[in-house]
Order: C-alpha cells, then structure tokens, then sequence
C-alpha cells in the first residue's frame, strides 16, 4: 500500500467502516459515510476536469465538510489549499491565484466575498457553496446536492511522489505554499504520533502495519479522538488535530463557530470522550486555565478523565499555564517548536517533570549553527540559527529563490533553515529565541521578541503581551512592549520594567509598554506584530 492519505483513509474505511471519524455538533460520520461522500465531491471535481495535482481552495471554517472537502481532493490526486477566511477581497485573490486553484469551496456565509473575486480568477472552473442558512449562488454548486446526485468516483492506485502542499500565514511576506511529498509526510506524522503520545502505540508505525494496528485499536475500544481548538486552515489544527488521528483510524471532532470559547471546548471534550486536544500556546492554554478554574471554584468541575493529553505547536507555552492545567488533571503537555517547514524539538510536561518556557530537547536530525556556517557548541552561549532535516519540503510553491534560501545543503545533507534562533544549553537542549526577522537591533545587540514576551508575561498582573522594536534615533531600534492585564489586576509602566529585570539583561528591557485592553493574535493563536507595530507606532507618534 502506498503511502499516500486518500488511500490509507480508503482502507481505513474498509476495516472499522462503523467507527466515527468525524464529529461536529450532533452529525456524527462513519469512516464508510466519510469515504463515500468523499467519493462523490471527488466525482464532481472530475466532472469539473480537475485531475492531479489540481488545487482546491477551502474557505471554509472548522466543520466536517473542511475535512470531506478536504478528503476529496486527496482521493483525485490533486492539492488541498488552506484559505484563511479572514483574508479580505485582494489577498483571496492574490492566495487563489498564485496557488492556481481550479475549485473553491467556501462558507455561504462568505458568499458576497466570492461573488467581488469570481470575474478576477479566471482559473477556477467551479464553486462549491457549504450552506449555513445563507442564499445559494446560482453560478455555484450545492454541497448537498453534489454529495446526492453524483456517484463514488472509483478508486486507483496513487504515486507516492503525489505533492502534499500547505500555505504559510504570510509572516515575512505574502503566503507561500510550502510543498511535501505524500509519502514523506505522512510518514512524518506517523513518527510524531507514536514520539508524542497521539495515538496509543507502542512503536513507530510501518505503512503496511497501519491498518493491522487500526483495528486492534478498534476491537480494543481505543481509537484516538482529537478535537483542535485551532482552526483546520493552519498547520496544527489540521495535522495534529485532524491528519494524524485520521492516519490510525481515530476521530476529528471540530467545532464550527469562530473564536475560541474554553468552556464549550471542555464540554465537547466531555461529550466525545476526547483523548486529545490540540492548541497553540497560551493564547488558547490561559483561557483553559481560567475555565477550569471557575468551573471547580462554581462546584462543576468538568470531567476530564478520557483525555491523555494537550499538543500545543507554534509559539511558546509558558511553563506557569502549564502547572495551572495540571492542578486539574494529569495530562501530558506536548509543546511542540516547529514551522510548517520543519519541527525543531519538544517538551514534555506533567506532574512530575516541569522544564522551563522555551526549552526544548532537539528533533533528531536538528542542528544549530552560527551565521558563518559553524556548529554551536553546548553551553558557549553562541546564537545559532536552527536547521531541521526529518522533514525537509520539496520547496516553496513557485518560488524557487526563496526555496533556494530556505532549502539547502550543510556537510552534504538537506535542510531546512526557516529562520529561527536558538542558543544550545550545556545537556544539548536549546533555549528558542524567535523568528530572525522579528529580531530587533538595538545599540547593536540583537533581542528576540518573544524571550522579552515571556518575561513580561511573568508578572502576576499581565495577561498577555506582544514586543516589536521601532525606530529609534539613539539606538536604532528600540524596545516597545504592548501588554494587556489580568482581570481585576494593573500595574505601573515602571514598575513592570523593574520586575522584568529579573529576568533579562538591561539592555532587552522594553523602553516602554503601552498597555492596551486586548492583545491581538491571529484566530490560531499566534502573535500578530503587524497590529502591535501599527499599533505601538500610532500611540508613540511615528506612523
């Protein structure tokens, strides 16, 4: 059996065809219900003429029809391509045309979005409406009426080499698909859940024991369920909350309405039995935390006894949200450092073991070297950017000099080099200090955003907190943290500043902090520094 997704869902829906692999609200779909109607949209994009390697646009939000969707376009050989549905008119555009989608399924309720933009793409051959009590566009197709009035497509032999490809959120730049191989990926993920505690096995597994393990799991009632707080168009949600159960027969359970509401995510947590959540950092952990909290101080603690375990991936989770969670219950905390190209390392948290914020034990394969091309030494205290070599993505979708600045040789073997800093601890554990292009120089020292963030954190009275560096005439750039408080609680500018000290040297103290009344983060959690520098340099005088 190849490893491609559509064929090993295929086989998994022939051997627990009963068993649920989808869950959102009261709809409930079996693996033979989620091959089938799968089956039957992948009917239609043919009928389209999409084929291999054809693009297909999700616009969508967390729901079973993203993953059925989603399914699809696996099974025609061709290439899922995550919208952000917060995008506006001109960056649907410029994502749906640069990745050269020929179909787009979308919300009704974005219906008027895709009415501007239709006449602007000239490439897309059809529409598929999802509806959400919003009018049906006559020019699009009905999801409903797709899945009833076409047959099962048949299914065929795929090539491993099938390219597998997931936009970047556009941090540095416009959005840029970051390109893998079936065949690497998903033996990627497989390591993972094994290494991550994801799905109950005992071993790393083989493509062609997968299924022999999924329905040993099934007979033993212990299939995986994992519900992502995060949404399904960013890389955790839809690989460790969606991808990876789905490759061991497990069960994605999603929840369709926007913005994270922990309790409703501890109920569905409840009621599904969930063996695992997934998040991304403390921006979805906090809110947790707090829910928790309330619930036991309320005399209705919520019953969390099936959950094994909570994955963050993709910012840092402090070491203080943890043990809140851990009051709670005994779950194992998987914080995970990676980017879509390429993960770096992982913690692991639980009651007896509690390493600090930003520390991780290295991937194997991950290096970390200086600018000059040299091995940081444990313990030299050297910065070092990160190279990752599991998982190394064919490249960036049409753009081959990017790829070739991300992508390359070092001492004859291939990795990623996706911008990341790190310094390596005496035991070979590194300590992340951020993204290179988020680093700010100031007097010529180099300070990482996210370490000042963490630090700042740190105080009893501060919710959160986002640091960007403006221009400064002194020293080029200065430091400027915008920090929202804990309810109920404030402090002084410079009393923040003092206590902070404590933790970092002078000259990566904030040189002010405006204090706002909500930090902004993107709908997965991760820090939006175009808002904190707008933001920073309007209240500061310099826009």
């Amino acid at each position: 059996m190849e490893a491609h997704y559509a064929t090993i869902f295929e086989k998994n829906a022939d051997v627990i065809p009963d068993r649920p692999a989808l869950i959102c609200g009261d709809d409930v779909i079996t693996w033979k219900e989620y091959d089938d109607r799968a089956a039957r949209l992948a009917s239609m994009l043919t009928s389209h003429g999409l084929g291999p390697d054809s693009k297909v646009g999700l616009y969508l939000h967390n729901s079973n029809e993203y993953l059925e969707a989603h399914y699809a376009s696996f099974k025609i050989s061709g290439v899922p391509i995550n919208v952000n549905y917060r995008y506006k008119e001109e960056e649907l555009i410029y994502l749906l045309d640069n990745s050269d989608s020929e179909a787009v399924f979308f919300q009704g309720c974005y219906k008027e979005q895709i009415s501007k933009i239709k006449d602007k793409l000239p490439k897309v051959k059809v529409y598929i409406q999802i509806q959400d009590g919003n009018d049906q566009l006559d020019f699009a197709e009905n999801y409903d009426g797709v899945i009833q009035n076409h047959e099962p497509m048949e299914r065929y032999e795929r090539s491993e080499d099938n390219i597998y490809m997931l936009y970047t959120g556009g941090t540095t730049g416009m959005p840029k698909g970051v390109m893998y191989t079936h065949g690497g990926h998903v033996r990627s993920l497989l390591n993972t859940a094994g290494a991550w505690g994801l799905v109950p096995v005992d071993k790393p597994l083989e493509i062609e024991d997968i299924h022999k393990e999924v329905l040993k799991l099934s007979e033993e009632d212990n299939l995986t369920v994992n519900i992502p707080g995060c949404p399904l168009m960013h890389g955790t949600g839809m690989w460790l909350g969606a991808l990876i159960p789905h490759l061991v027969g497990g069960c994605a359970v999603t929840i369709s309405q926007l913005g994270f509401d922990p309790n409703h995510f501890f109920r569905e947590a409840e009621r599904t039995k969930a063996t695992n959540l997934v998040i991304v950092g403390d921006a979805f952990a906090k809110p947790m935390v707090d829910a928790l909290d309330h619930a036991l101080d309320e005399g209705r603690p919520y019953k969390l006894d099936t959950i094994n375990s909570i994955v963050s991936s993709g910012v840092m989770w402090s070491s203080e949200v943890k043990q809140g969670l851990l009051k709670h219950h005994a779950f194992d905390l998987v914080d995970a450092m990676g980017s879509t190209e390429g993960g770096m390392g992982s913690s692991r948290t639980s009651r007896d073991s509690s390493p600090e914020t930003a520390k991780f034990q290295l991937n194997p394969g991950v290096i970390v070297i200086t600018d000059e091309g040299e091995h940081v030494l444990p313990g030299s205290g050297v910065i070092g950017k990160i190279g990752t070599s599991g998982l190394v993505p064919e490249g960036y979708y049409k753009d081959p000099k990017k790829s070739a600045e991300t992508f390359k040789d070092f001492e004859g073997k291939r990795y990623s080099f996706p911008g990341d800093y790190a310094t390596v601890e005496e035991d070979g554990s590194i300590t992340l200090l951020g993204r290179g292009s988020n680093c700010i120089n100031t007097a010529g020292e180099k300070v990482y955003p996210e370490e000042v963030e963490e630090a700042i954190k740190r105080n009893d009275s501060i919710y959160d907190c986002l640091v960007v560096g403006l221009a400064d005439d002194r020293f080029g750039q200065k430091v400027v943290a915008l920090a929202s408080f804990i309810e109920g609680q404030e402090i002084e500018e410079q009393d923040l500043i003092s206590s902070t000290r404590e933790y970092l040297a002078g000259y990566k103290l904030p040189k002010q902090v405006l204090f706002v009344a909500e930090v902004m983060r993107a709908p997965n959690g991760k820090a939006n520094y175009k808002w904190a520098k707008e933001t920073a340099e309007k209240e500061l005088g310099q826009d």
